[in-house]
């Protein structure tokens, strides 16, 4: 068995002496593991770094084995991931909701998101909308999804400001107002067609959003606690935007 793909390095485990256990998203076949014999040493080091991009060939006897997997870098992005705390935790953060879909289950769209919020992480305004969309893709691949676009109780497609708790679909303004305690907010800028960026306030307002429904979707049914890394990535985001101004910029849609 062989096939060669385009991956990026979400993680990397010891095995023995002088290997690793690569976990890669691919392109075409999904979360994938694989052993890079040598990984450890000084030329693999570097390209073996969560957030490179990279050509694998992986090889087995048989498809239910590990095999192992041959890299040749593509983009090294592991330094400059390094430089803000929005990178670190954030490409932590992106593994771990990766890890909860199934090993070698083909998510394309997720490999194509993944690769663009990488590259976005320097910015914290679009880094915080990508990943709320990220999270709301994961959500709807485990079977999950949101539907944000159009009114749970009328079908109104105007001033949908609320997000039933029970049903993940939106409510406009009238229709969830008599219930607007028990209500969660949808910020404007995950709205259908919205035009705005989002603002440390709409973020905040979002990351509680996805947050309600990965723990009560797929957390606490699995026995899981939910990742630190993420908190960090959310601080992160909301520490550097309450620190400048507002208005830097629209986030890319493409990971929606």
């Amino acid at each position: 068995m062989q096939w060669q793909d385009e991956g990026i390095i979400i993680g990397v485990k010891r095995h023995g002496e002088t290997s690793v256990i690569a976990e890669l998203m691919t392109r075409e076949r999904g979360r994938h593991l694989g052993l890079v014999r040598s990984g450890r040493s000084r030329t693999m080091q570097p390209v073996l770094q969560p957030g490179n991009r990279v050509e694998a060939v992986w090889r087995a006897r048989l498809d239910e084995h590990l095999g192992e997997f041959r890299l040749e870098p593509l983009q090294l992005r592991a330094a400059r991931l390094m430089e803000t705390a929005t990178a670190v935790y954030g490409v932590q953060a992106m593994g771990a909701l990766l890890r909860l879909l199934p090993e070698r289950d083909p998510h394309p769209h997720l490999f194509e998101a993944l690769d663009i919020i990488l590259d976005a992480l320097d910015n914290p305004a679009d880094a915080g909308e990508l990943f709320v969309r990220f999270e709301l893709a994961v959500l709807n691949d485990l079977g999950f999804g949101l539907d944000l676009s159009e009114c749970a109780a009328t079908g109104l497609r105007e001033e949908l400001i609320y997000v039933s708790p029970k049903s993940g679909r939106a409510v406009s303004r009238e229709a969830g107002a008599p219930y607007a305690d028990r209500m969660l907010a949808l910020p404007a800028f995950l709205g259908e067609g919205a035009v705005a960026a989002a603002d440390c306030d709409s973020l905040a307002t979002a990351f509680r959003l996805t947050a309600f429904f990965l723990h009560r979707h797929v957390y606490e049914p699995r026995g899981l606690t939910e990742q630190a890394a993420r908190e960090g990535f959310v601080q992160a985001v909301l520490k550097a935007l309450s620190q400048r101004p507002q208005g830097n910029g629209e986030a890319e849609r493409q990971a929606s």
